[in-house]
């Protein structure tokens, strides 16, 4: 018996022999499995042809197309690995697969950032090219209007990112536009521009070494985003405009959803139902139209591309608007709330005994608190979007975030802004958790119980009345809540905590309560400086039992609309001396209706406060409007610069528009030990409303602009938006997105 060894030795000798007869008889044969034998044809083999260098002459940081033609001249498929060498050093390496028979051309990149004559070679095939340097950064050329084409694409997909290059100068002029992604730098182009003369241009460069996700693409200095997503899946985004931010209920595909729904879904067709009419709490909508121009609450659509569909409804009675903040959460952008509702253009003072309307107040100003939960970064950014969903013009004059650290053991709110406070007026307090007192008592203007309401946060709000409810111009009703704080002598400090809102009632009954002025004035019953809508103050109880009214500059408060938000109002140092009952009383003209109210009395923590300013903001169109707000808009594109400082220079935009900010952490300090972190977004914002829905004294026009030191607006002839150098020369060069009236 032959031993294991002799066995293997007489199989290899076996397949020598079967092998060299093979051979003589011309004839191929190959090993399959365990030592089976057939026949079969000639094996892959390789050739390399045709070498071609796309330019031979480029700038520093161009792209530089090589190419060989790899042909596969054996009958059975096989892999070839290329290696592409540049000045005798490997830059790439590529594995190709080829059918037996046939020739593939392989394509490869280069990019060379020092300039010089450079050696190619793959295989054995060579050649060269020459990189000369880049022309001067001196160029006059302006790039303006980023847009991403497509948005969203799958790996592999190329994207194209257009621009308008604009040369104001005499002379024709080039620049070197350097395309990055990521502060990667992927390609460079040289433009020529004809003296006084704008055109777009276009970069096309691929997405194959891009991972899943959203990507910062600069062509410069001007930037933009992209996103990439799953193979065979695309973004849908449903939204509502018109009546505030409700969560509106939809149906889609029969299933139940809310805005602001936003998911990957596979490509396909879809159905969606949207409710009509539409109740908001605050008012009624009737729907409208779909942002693509379909008028049916009912319908059906394609999903081919990243789609937002926004539903657009009518104010049928009530009221609701003011821009959107939406903030990156780690996977999408989640709603946070609406901004600057102090913001809102046209808050009336007075009237004269002739029937001239005063207008009065108006701070731009918002700070808002984010939830850290919430909160994250993309690529080492902050991520937020300002979108105008009701039909308004807006008028963005600064963000930035602010970043709070305070001690263990501490949260951190800010004052709220009110209309009647000129100036940034948010400060931040500290406020020891599980140290919070309820009030005594609360009593509103009824005389109604409604402590039961303030002793938690549960959706339960206070109820109130707005002035203009009131049985007539000369018997108004304010709304007041009275609040008892107990005995807090002795307590280093007193600060309130609330959680609230204002609900500003009927546009209809604000309308009629005007009038009802107008017709007193035309009956000679009026004196001049009768307060249409009378100021909000803030009284609080002396040692007589007298109230007394607290300066106007303190933070009366006056909370955001629509969605409650949770504030801090700083009363130490208010009450007099020598008091037990501590009692506060607020009055205003609209209705402000609280959640909750909590007493703070521990002294004020030291807190370290960070600010980052937005590193990139660019303007772009979210969805289509029908609105008929006119007049010269900010064009589209990069816009950072305008949003650095507040000083009336806007980006100014209207229905459908979107602002998406960028805020680098790069330069954030850890929190010291010891210390929590919190983040607050802060905007100076002003905003307008059509005639007729809540605008009054003024027409649905970027014009008359508005500025931080007029008395009110519409504003008087002795008045002047600053017409200076700075100001018209930033005019000439953001506002040229001209919407005629129609």
């Amino acid at each position: 018996m032959l031993s294991r060894s002799a066995v293997v030795k007489l199989k290899a000798i076996l397949i020598i022999d079967l092998m060299i007869v093979g051979a003589a008889a011309g004839v191929y044969f190959y090993l399959q499995g365990q030592g089976a034998l057939t026949s079969g044809a000639k094996p892959a083999t390789f050739t390399l042809t045709n070498l071609v260098i796309n330019p031979l002459e480029v700038y520093v940081g161009q792209a530089i197309e090589i190419s060989v033609n790899l042909t596969n001249i054996g009958d059975l498929e096989g892999n070839q690995t290329l290696n592409l060498q540049i000045n005798n050093t490997v830059k790439n390496t590529m594995n190709v697969t080829v059918s037996g028979n046939s020739t593939q051309t392989v394509e490869f990149t280069d990019i060379e950032m020092a300039e010089g004559n450079y050696s190619v070679k793959i295989g054995s095939l060579t050649g060269a090219f020459d990189i000369k340097p880049a022309p001067p950064e001196s160029s006059k050329i302006i790039l303006s209007n980023f847009l991403s084409n497509p948005y969203e694409i799958w790996a592999n997909d190329n994207i194209t990112f257009t621009a308008i290059a604009r040369n104001p100068s005499d002379q024709p002029d080039k620049l070197t536009v350097k395309v990055m992604i990521d502060d990667v730098m992927v390609s460079t182009q040289v433009i020529s521009v004809d003296a006084g003369v704008s055109q777009n241009v276009a970069f096309t460069v691929n997405a194959s070494n891009t991972a899943e996700g959203k990507h910062i693409a600069k062509l410069n200095t001007l930037s933009g985003s992209f996103f990439v997503v799953k193979t065979g899946y695309h973004t849908l985004i449903i939204n509502r405009s018109g009546g505030g931010s409700t969560p509106l209920p939809f149906t889609l595909n029969g299933e139940s959803h809310q805005t602001a729904y936003q998911a990957l879904m596979p490509v396909g067709e879809y159905s969606i139902t949207v409710p009509n009419p539409f109740s908001v709490g605050t008012g009624v909508l009737a729907f409208a139209y779909w942002s693509d121009g379909n008028t049916n609450p009912t319908r059906t659509f394609t999903l081919k591309d990243r789609m937002i569909l926004v539903v657009t409804y009518t104010l049928v009675s009530g009221y609701a608007s003011c821009p959107s903040l939406y903030m990156w959460n780690g996977t999408g952008y989640s709603y946070i709330t609406d901004v600057s509702n102090p913001g809102w253009l046209g808050y009336i003072g007075s009237i004269n005994q002739n029937g001239d309307i005063t207008f009065s107040g108006g701070n731009p100003w918002d700070y808002v608190k984010l939830d850290k939960n919430l909160l994250a970064t993309n690529n080492g950014y902050f991520d937020m979007t300002l979108t105008q969903q009701w039909d308004e013009l807006f008028y963005l004059d600064s963000a930035y975030m602010m970043v709070v650290d305070h001690p263990i053991g501490t949260d951190a709110y800010t004052s709220m802004t009110n209309y009647l406070n000129k100036g940034s007026t948010g400060q931040i307090y500290t406020v020891t958790n599980g140290s919070l007192l309820p009030p005594v008592g609360a009593i509103n203007e009824k005389g109604e119980n409604v402590l039961p309401q303030l002793l938690q946060k549960d959706g339960v709000f206070t109820p109130g009345v707005n002035g203009n409810a009131g049985s007539s111009w000369d018997n108004i009703t304010m709304n007041q809540l009275t609040l008892d704080l107990g005995n807090l002598s002795g307590a280093p400090a007193i600060k309130l905590v609330m959680n609230g809102m204002v609900d500003w009632g009927s546009a209809d009954t604000y309308y009629a309560w005007i009038n009802s002025f107008k017709d007193a004035a035309a009956q000679g019953l009026m004196q001049n400086g009768t307060a249409i809508t009378p100021n909000s103050y803030m009284e609080v109880k002396d040692a007589n039992g007298n109230w007394v009214r607290v300066s106007q500059d303190k933070q009366i408060p006056i909370p955001s609309d629509y969605n409650a938000r949770t504030f801090a109002v700083d009363l130490t140092g208010l009450f007099p001396a020598g008091i037990s009952d501590y009692q506060i009383r607020l009055t205003n003209f609209w209705n402000v209706t609280y959640d909750y109210i909590g007493i703070d009395t521990t002294p004020q923590q030291n807190v370290t406060i960070q600010t980052i300013n937005p590193s990139s903001a660019v303007l772009s169109q979210f969805w289509g409007t029908q609105s008929n707000a006119s007049g010269a808009f900010t064009r589209f594109g990069d816009v950072t610069q305008l949003l650095q400082n507040a000083d009336d220079m806007y980006v100014i935009g209207r229905q459908g528009d979107q602002v998406n900010m960028q805020f680098s952490t790069a330069n954030l300090a850890a929190p010291a030990p010891g210390m929590v972190r919190d983040y607050f977004f802060v905007v100076a914002c002003w905003f307008k409303d059509p005639p007729g829905v809540w605008g009054y004294g003024f027409n649905f026009t970027v014009d008359p602009m508005p500025f931080m030191a007029m008395s009110g607006y519409p504003y008087p002839a002795s008045e002047s938006y600053p017409y200076d150098v700075a100001h018209l020369a930033y005019l000439n060069e953001y506002n040229t997105r001209v919407i005629p009236a129609f």
